[in-house]
């Protein structure tokens, strides 16, 4: 006698690894203010965190600490868990550009990645990501590459925020226009 189930049968579905949008420089460029740009897809920090590490571990290295400005992130976990090992999270508030986020290794040292806003459309988020991937002796923030982007392509001062507003005091007005701003690299590695 055959067996009967009220349930639906099961699906399979192919496994597909969590794409992360990220650009980073060329291995052997010189360091700047930043190492590429991470543009997540949510401001669920433990996710998308989690999700970022897991494809960067095996790249640079075991990743064992990560920071985090607070200013955009409604809550940020004390760790994360990244390829079976626990990631500490740790935040500063006026140490740490609130556009940035920072990641230790021991094995292969520290990673400054501009942290592009969730909200943003693709084509400014390219053209940021553009910008912090590939212009290695431009001296700019995170904070002074989003303020450059919505003072040319939109947006108002008060998005703003306080950092970048000190920044330009502090180096003496606004970020020159630059092709970088505007162009795709070839290196440029964003998933959608």
């Amino acid at each position: 006698m055959p067996a009967t189930t009220d349930r639906p049968p099961l699906r399979i579905v192919p496994f597909r690894a969590p794409t992360v949008r990220l650009a980073l420089k060329p291995v052997n460029s010189p360091r700047g203010h930043l190492d590429g740009a991470w543009w997540p897809r949510t401001r669920d920090l433990a996710q998308e965190l989690s999700t970022l590490a897991d494809v960067l571990d095996p790249l640079w290295g075991r990743i064992t600490r990560i920071a985090v400005n607070p200013m955009h992130w409604p809550v940020v976990p004390r760790e994360i868990p990244v390829n079976g090992h626990v990631v500490k999270v740790g935040w500063f508030t006026t140490e740490l550009d609130p556009h940035k986020i920072m990641l230790l290794s021991y094995t292969a040292g520290r990673w400054d990645l501009m942290v592009i806003p969730p909200e943003s459309s693709a084509p400014a988020a390219a053209r940021l990501m553009a910008a912090a991937s590939e212009s290695p002796g431009l001296p700019a923030t995170a904070s002074r590459l989003i303020a450059a982007e919505q003072a040319l392509h939109g947006g108002s001062a008060a998005d703003r925020g306080p950092v970048a507003e000190e920044d330009e005091a502090r180096d003496g007005g606004g970020f020159p226009s630059s092709p970088a701003l505007v162009a795709l690299p070839s290196h440029l590695a964003m998933e959608v």
